[in-house]
């Protein structure tokens, strides 16, 4: 049996199964490939089908009502362009590539094109300035960097022996390769080598707690095959039209708006608004039949503020991830479109892990049960004891052997691959508890890492660049929690000699922030405070955690007992 034969007849079981939890568990087996490649085995395959060549692989709607659509067979054959363009520049099997493009066609085509020509490729949001576009060449040994016309000029102050590829009508950076060329290559596409199954395919950069972020690798079938347990999650069928609000850059992204849709032949559907507004997001998914529906909890909370009937086909498939979700939103989707939101968990180290899978009870806040392929338990991080409450993880001899969808490892730093996968478990870091039902639910972060919006931060990289400022000797960044984001990055600030507690001072230290971090990192919210230390001169971050939680529920202060913070809001230069 090929590849391709047989990660169909597992694809096509999960499916009919979608709804018996306990059977396909039992079921269930990773297809284990020495060669596949996603693009040439699978995603041609269904390009190569007549039956289905021409069936939607990709619509892309714009703000102004106008639309790109792509085929299977579309998109199969623009790759290979591209792939032949690539090849022809002089991009080789093995090389690293930066892509950095917005939900944008040439954004598929370039995956597909990467997969197929055995390139590893490094996502990158368009976020990202200078600074981390340097650490991300450096780190990721970037040969080629890909990027958007609008984003192109980061790359001038990025030294490295990279070279440059420009996707746009209009050539802003005239050193650069230009990706229109692209559309004169050939139409048919030859790999030069057979793809193994453990070849890199994606190096995924995540933040850490400590000064660097986690580089995080993936291989030609830990993603592309491990996402049979997403699909399974979604409840993904041939023929869906799935919308899934993702940023490009993020490992989200490549979850549920390339793998797990085209695992299960369905469509991927963007919406590229430019600002959210609930109201035209749900006429475009009622204009183009949206049968399954993932985004952050931060949109479901912006939803549910809109009359959710004006959606008057809602989608059969309705799920989220990065936190959980209350009550009420739960409660207020179900009313108004009679499905129940099921969450999920999973991170860039893996797919999806634990989550309420169609047909089964949820419980409101849980994260659910573990997914066909991982068998997870719960460690005592004291006494390395299993139990009904620890540290989540993942059993590595388990009767489904190592699961496919874990990472290979932190790339380029065999300590923390050994450490995260000792005593012959994967360790997510993440604190769990189990009910009698088998039901999980989180419990928080074995760190300091934590979600703003559907962003998770390093408090270490913030506090890096907050002490940077004259002004600021010491620094702490927490959590603060905010309804709409679920949280936002707080600095408690310890000013340097000669330095005062005032407005003016707070405006210059965020205005600082904000020209030296992305959008998505700046520091939000500062206080001045002394900073509560251990005994061996750590900060106690956990004591400014619980006093902002205390703060914002109306039964503390601040840490500082001042009750004196400052928000970017307060100074208008810095609102945007």
């Amino acid at each position: 049996m090929s590849a391709t034969d047989e990660f169909r007849a597992v694809r096509d079981r999960l499916v009919a199964l979608r709804e018996d939890y306990e059977t396909a568990c039992a079921e269930f087996r990773w297809p284990h490939f020495e060669e596949f490649n996603f693009a040439l085995d699978w995603f041609d395959s269904i390009a190569a089908d007549p039956a289905k060549s021409h069936n939607p692989a990709l619509v892309i709607v714009e703000p102004d009502g106008s639309a790109l659509r792509r085929s299977y067979a579309e998109l199969s054959q623009r790759s290979n362009q591209v792939a032949n363009w690539l090849r022809a520049q002089g991009v080789r099997r093995g090389d690293r590539m930066i892509v950095m493009l917005g939900n944008q066609v040439e954004l598929w085509e370039t995956m597909l094109a990467g997969m197929k020509l055995g390139i590893v490729l490094i996502p990158t949001t368009t976020q990202m300035g200078a600074a981390d576009l340097q650490d991300r060449v450096s780190r990721g040994e970037a040969r080629w960097a890909l990027a958007g016309s609008a984003d192109v000029g980061k790359f001038a102050s990025v030294p490295g022996d990279y070279r440059l590829i420009e996707v746009g009508a209009s050539a802003n950076d005239p050193e650069a390769l230009q990706y229109a060329d692209a559309a004169q290559a050939g139409l048919e596409f030859t790999a030069d080598a057979p793809t193994r199954g453990e070849e890199t395919l994606l190096l995924y950069f995540t933040s850490g707690t400590t000064s660097k972020a986690k580089l995080v690798e993936h291989t030609h079938t830990s993603y592309p095959v491990g996402h049979l347990s997403t699909m399974y999650w979604i409840g993904l069928e041939p023929g869906d039209v799935h919308l899934n609000v993702a940023s490009p850059g993020w490992a989200k992204h490549a979850w549920s708006n390339i793998f797990t849709p085209w695992i299960a032949e369905a469509c991927v559907f963007i919406y590229n608004y430019e600002r959210f507004d609930a109201k035209a997001l749900m006429a475009q998914m009622d204009a183009e039949g949206v049968t399954s529906f993932c985004a952050p909890p931060t949109v479901w909370r912006l939803l549910i503020q809109a009359d959710l009937s004006a959606l008057r086909n809602p989608p059969r498939k309705v799920v989220s991830a990065g936190e959980p979700l209350n009550a009420e939103v739960i409660e207020q989707v179900k009313r108004a479109w009679g499905q129940t939101i099921r969450d999920g968990f999973g991170q860039t180290e893996s797919t999806v892990q634990i989550a309420n899978t169609p047909g089964q009870p949820v419980k409101v806040g849980a994260m659910g049960k573990p997914l066909p392929g991982y068998e997870a338990v719960l460690v005592d991080p004291a006494t390395g004891a299993e139990g009904e409450a620890g540290e989540l993880c993942l059993r590595l001899d388990s009767v489904y052997g190592r699961p496919i969808g874990l990472m290979k490892g932190y790339y380029g730093d065999p300590e923390k691959t050994d450490f995260a996968f000792r005593d012959g478990y994967y360790h997510t870091g993440d604190m769990v508890e189990r009910d009698a039902d088998g039901v999980i639910t989180y419990v928080g972060r074995g760190d300091d890492v934590f979600k703003s919006s559907d962003y998770r931060l390093s408090p270490f990289e913030l506090e890096s660049v907050l002490i940077e400022h004259p002004a600021v000797a010491e620094a702490a960044v927490v959590p603060s929690p905010d309804p709409l984001k679920l949280s936002v990055p707080k600095a408690f600030v310890v000013l340097a000699p000669g330095y005062q507690a005032s407005p003016e001072t707070a405006e210059d230290i965020l205005r600082y922030c904000r020209e030296h971090l992305a959008p998505f990192k700046r520091i939000r919210r500062l206080e001045f405070a002394e900073l509560p230390k251990t005994i061996s001169g750590k900060i106690r971050r956990v004591e400014l955690r619980r006093a902002e939680e205390l703060r914002h529920s109306g039964a503390g202060t601040a840490a500082s007992g001042l009750d004196i913070e400052y928000s970017d809001a307060d100074f208008p230069g810095l609102k945007a």
